[in-house]
């Protein structure tokens, strides 16, 4: 009912345990209240999505800069100059079953030319989809060795759709953020969920068109992201905290509702936390200043 692709708010996956050298290395849990805080990260590699100027990569770059005492770097796109053996790779990470786990496929020649234009399949009604377990173990080992250390944070800003499969309810669903270290935001994922407003979904159910969903965006402008969303950039930098602070401490969310980094599951709490207040409730305030220290 929630995502576009799997009937569900999208969520947040992290990985301990990937492709990455660094394995069990790139996240420490701590204790928040017996621990000061040392921040590890010293550099953060931000991939730029061509494909969606909205985010606006160089002013998201003067937010962590003022937020964390680290540097910070611009790259084009992570998949810009990759040669076709990985574009194929990533290809072989698409998802053509919804309710059955991952299985590899060999891509075709049209696949392969996609993924090497980077083209922007987001907005097409059949979405294409990919594993994020399988997508982030190949986007891991792209990185190079020099630059795969404890110190390095690298953020990839991507317009493809990753999944997981749920052995709960045995189906695939959509995510926001795949990964620790590289971290994958998904941009299409950003604008697909959290929820649109409940009322929407009940008027859907009763005609469910092409002309009645334009209809109800109309009806409904403003009250959640929509594709070259100006409000994007903002939602962004959210995501960009949760990602640091699970890098750097092993938990993301706060339960808090005022706070920002609580995993907000539909749009309206979006709004409040990253753009109405985009404050943090105490605890994490305090964790952000020692950690700025």
């Amino acid at each position: 009912m929630q995502c576009s692709v799997c009937g569900r708010g999208l969520e947040v996956v992290y990985i301990q345990n990937s492709s990455n050298p660094l394995k069990k290395l790139d996240v420490r849990k701590i204790n928040h209240q017996n621990v000061s805080f040392l921040l590890k990260i010293s550099k953060i590699i931000l991939y730029d999505e061509p494909t969606v100027p909205e985010i606006q990569i160089v002013e998201i770059k003067k937010f962590i800069i003022n937020t964390f005492p680290v540097t910070v770097e611009i790259r084009d796109n992570f998949f810009k100059n990759l040669d076709e053996r990985k574009f194929e790779e990533i290809a072989s990470t698409r998802i053509f079953d919804l309710k059955n786990p991952f299985q590899k496929h060999t891509p075709t020649v049209e696949e392969i030319k996609i993924e090497i234009e980077n083209t922007d399949m987001s907005e097409n009604e059949e979405k294409i989809l990919y594993d994020g377990f399988e997508f982030h173990k190949k986007v891991a080992e792209f990185i190079p060795i020099n630059e795969n250390d404890l110190y390095t944070l690298h953020i990839i800003f991507t317009n493809k759709i990753t999944c997981t499969f749920d052995d709960g309810d045995f189906r695939y669903h959509a995510r926001a953020l795949i990964g620790s270290n590289p971290m994958i935001i998904s941009t299409t994922g950003m604008i697909e969920a959290p929820a649109k407003p409940k009322k929407y979904y009940l008027e859907l159910m009763t005609e469910f068109t092409d002309e009645k969903i334009e209809e109800l965006k109309k009806k409904y402008k403003g009250e959640f992201l929509e594709y070259h969303d100006s409000r994007l950039s903002e939602i962004a930098k959210g995501y960009i905290l949760q990602a640091i602070m699970y890098y750097e401490t092993g938990d993301a969310f706060c339960d808090n509702s005022d706070c920002r980094l609580y995993n907000a599951h539909w749009q309206k709490d979006l709004f409040h936390t990253q753009i109405e207040n985009k404050k943090f409730c105490n605890k994490h305030q305090k964790l952000f200043e020692e950690l700025k220290n």
